[in-house]
């Protein structure tokens, strides 16, 4: 087994229904002030979801070791046993038996509008899932609650364990202070472009100057090429088409799972990133963060085929 990439976020339920009609036909701008609507949605599915569930499971894909660190409810039952039959390693998933785990309802039209609520649920008490003394080659801080995320980065940064710290979602949780707190205490800043461009706003300061502080910056760019900076220098890295545009959610957890695969074997950041890239367009392939199934062989295919890198 290699070695261990303690993996601190959100592990949650999403719950997805399809409303067959559009939202603009029933939510009328001139009625908002008392908005009741209801819509009919037959098609439902639940999907294992969450930040660190998400990177747990593509890391496993990869052959790595990951331990995720999050707080859910008895309600996580089958979650927990869904990630053991992978050979996830809980351990480090504390269960709140008085709470629910963090779930997220959506409902999506036919022009892809969505409408969603989150229930933070046990996420609210990650900061009190101590990883003090667990050891690990590399982790990574992904969207939770924001203490937890604090809490998190200052126990690995104490420890000297290297850590990705992933804003994510968490954006607006953090004001420009906050994010240069947590950099400091960072390896390796991942963000996409907007994000990117959220935290030279809330800092002020350029991406050249914010790689300056971390070991590595990496900006996604969706579709189009990820730039990595390294004290202050920048270049692109080339993305890897995919073979069908299905659905994006999760794919920066993908993305962060290759990325910490190839840290952890000693990989250059930019070679890291190239592996995430691959992850990105094989779970864009498919619908849901947990439900593509790649073989390694075809995983490292593509790797060759499209950057000639080996696992």
């Amino acid at each position: 087994m290699s070695e261990k990439v303690l993996i601190c976020g959100s592990i949650a339920f999403d719950t997805i229904a399809v409303f067959e009609g559009h939202f603009k036909d029933h939510i009328l701008a001139d009625g908002i002030q008392s908005l009741s609507v209801s819509f009919f949605v037959p098609s439902l599915r639940k999907e294992y979801g969450g930040c660190a569930g998400n990177i747990a499971y593509n890391l496993r894909l990869l052959g790595g070791n990951p331990v995720p660190v999050g707080t859910v409810g008895s309600d996580a039952a089958d979650y927990l046993v869904y990630m053991q039959q992978l050979g996830i390693d809980t351990s480090l998933v504390r269960v709140l038996p008085d709470m629910y785990t963090p779930q997220c309802f959506i409902t999506t039209d036919l022009d892809n509008n969505q409408i969603a609520s989150f229930h933070p649920g046990a996420m609210l008490k990650s900061a009190e899932n101590d990883i003090t003394g667990h050891e690990a080659a590399w982790g990574i801080v992904a969207p939770d609650s924001k203490d937890g995320m604090f809490a998190h980065a200052g126990r690995m940064h104490a420890q000297g364990i290297p850590f990705i710290f992933d804003l994510g979602q968490a954006m607006p949780l953090f004001a420009g202070e906050d994010i240069l707190r947590m950099i400091d205490m960072a390896s390796v800043l991942c963000v996409n472009e907007y994000e990117a461009g959220v935290v030279c706003q809330r800092t002020g300061l350029s991406l050249e100057q914010l790689s300056e502080r971390v070991d590595g910056l990496i900006v996604t760019h969706g579709a189009d090429d990820s730039v990595v900076y390294e004290q202050g220098d920048s270049k692109r890295v080339p993305v890897v088409a995919a073979e069908a545009v299905v659905d994006p959610t999760g794919c920066g957890d993908a993305h962060r799972a290759g990325l910490l695969h190839g840290l952890t074997r000693g990989w250059s950041l930019a070679d890291a990133c190239k592996l995430g890239n691959v992850m990105g367009s094989l779970k864009v392939a498919s619908r849901g963060p947990q439900n593509h199934r790649p073989t390694l062989g075809e995983i490292e295919a593509i790797l060759q085929a499209h950057y000639g890198l080996a696992l």
